[in-house]
């Protein structure tokens, strides 16, 4: 299929998908989605796509590979480790609130009913440190992606498994701020996710080839060379909309965990393979 054909395909998945009056369920937008990218890229593995970019560049991939024989994450993970079995002030710990131990990745997100609301693992942490009398983490980067990474190793190789309860309209509807969101245009380049993500997948943007959204959940929290220390998945929706000179929303907030709640699902039956080391 040439270039021409799959950017008329892009533009009709992307009015389907985005277009509130055309009705889809989440399940019609996951195969919508995945369906796009196997055909774009027909030579990738089902499951490389977990490699983000590096399922697609094959000169980028031998740098990341090196780099994964010492990552630079190694310090964060064990970081998250004494987080996770340190006793709080009250003597209790992270394993009182996750009773499952830490390998808890594939959980999450997911639909809190009682709260009504998406519940993402950041936010489940605080609220266990909040439970316990500790003061919240911050969400974007230091000790909290420290734990995540902790968490994130002992989950390697969990499946991606978002459920939208289908009898909960709280829960369409946040799925369904997700996509809208990811579908929007906003700051002044007026561009959205699915811009760089979705349509222009595999291009090359100044130096670097832009990754395609299947994928894109997989390997949080990332060390970014970019940044010199670990981030989490918020710190990049937040960095990305700063890129097309938007102002961010903030991490954790309604629309960032909608935004969550809707890529982590179209991304289901991927593999966890997180933490992760990026350009």
């Amino acid at each position: 299929m040439n270039k021409t054909s799959l950017s008329l395909i892009a533009a009709t998945l992307v009015c389907t998908i985005a277009t509130p009056t055309i009705a889809t369920t989440p399940e019609e937008d996951k195969a919508t989605f995945q369906s796009y990218f196997k055909q774009r890229f027909p030579n990738v593995p089902e499951d490389d796509f977990k490699n983000g970019a590096y399922a697609i560049d094959a000169v980028g991939r031998e740098n990341w590979e090196a780099i994964e024989e010492f990552p630079p994450y190694e310090n964060a993970i064990s970081s998250g480790e004494t987080m996770w079995n340190t006793p709080f002030a009250n003597g209790k710990r992270y394993q009182d609130c996750f009773s499952d131990g830490p390998a808890i990745a594939n959980k999450y997100p997911h639909w809190d009913r009682k709260l009504g609301q998406v519940m993402t693992l950041p936010l489940a942490i605080n609220q266990c440190r909040e439970t316990n009398g500790e003061k919240p983490l911050s969400y974007k980067k230091g000790p909290i992606a420290d734990l995540l990474a902790y968490i994130a190793f002992e989950s390697r190789g969990q499946i991606t498994n978002v459920e939208i309860p289908s009898d909960d309209p709280r829960a369409i509807a946040a799925y369904e701020k997700g996509r809208e969101f990811y579908f929007a245009r906003r700051g002044q380049l007026n561009f959205s996710c699915a811009h760089c993500h979705f349509g222009n997948s595999g291009t090359t943007l100044r130096t670097e080839i832009l990754s395609p959204a299947l994928g894109h959940t997989t390997h949080w929290p990332v060390y970014r060379s970019k940044w010199g220390e670990m981030g989490t998945l918020h710190r990049r929706f937040s960095g990305c909309n700063e890129q097309v000179r938007a102002k961010a929303f903030p991490a954790q907030g309604e629309e960032y965990r909608n935004l969550e709640f809707f890529l982590t699902y179209v991304n289901n039956g991927l593999e966890l393979n997180g933490p992760a080391a990026r350009k």
